[in-house]
């Protein structure tokens, strides 16, 4: 399975999670030039920002680790874009991280609600 593959597997198993706690999808891969946001989602009242990240293995950190100061620096970005464009839809947001890991034949996930924030 190349990269491409496996990350568009978790996002898959990262989506039916979220689904089974109630979120619903707004959109799926939302791109700007400023950046890539995995899933965008509606919780209750909140526009829900949404980092797929999976590691195959903890090696050089975990997969909640990998979401780093840059990463979330391009999220924001990218996130502020989209809100640009849908400048009365939402009053409220967050930045969640759903991170996956495998554990022999099955995997963990991980959900962080409001995982990092604007400063």
């Amino acid at each position: 399975m190349s990269n491409q593959q496996i990350g568009a597997q978790a996002e898959l198993s990262a989506l039916a999670y979220l689904e089974q706690y109630g979120l619903n999808l707004v959109r799926q891969n939302y791109h700007c030039r400023r950046g890539e946001i995995d899933l965008i989602m509606i919780d209750q009242d909140t526009l829900v920002f949404i980092e797929v990240r999976y590691r195959r293995s903890a090696k050089y950190g975990s997969a909640l680790e990998s979401v780093n100061h840059t990463k979330q620096s391009r999220i924001i970005h990218t996130a502020e874009f989209y809100l640009q464009q849908h400048p009365a839809e939402y009053s409220q947001y967050r930045f969640d991280v759903v991170a996956i890991n495998p554990i022999k034949e099955s995997i963990n996930i991980s959900w962080v609600k409001n995982a990092f924030q604007i400063n």
